[in-house]
């Protein structure tokens, strides 16, 4: 799934380790998911979307379409 929490992290100018703690996941869990090695679970979509004030879909792309 294509993502952009990569993004979105280095316009607030925060480390990998800077968000896993407001997202209370590890590190590694936010390089995985901004590498597209690891999907989030939807739990964890759903706080990412709200740390970043955005909705799931403008942060997360399914290439479904």
């Amino acid at each position: 799934m294509k993502n952009r929490l990569r993004v979105l992290r280095a316009e607030r100018e925060w480390s990998q380790a800077e968000l896993a703690v407001q997202l209370d996941v590890s590190r590694q869990a936010v390089n995985a998911i901004e590498t597209g090695k690891h999907d989030p679970s939807l739990p964890l979509a759903f706080r990412i979307a709200r740390l970043f004030d955005m909705p799931i879909e403008d942060i997360f792309d399914d290439e479904q379409a």
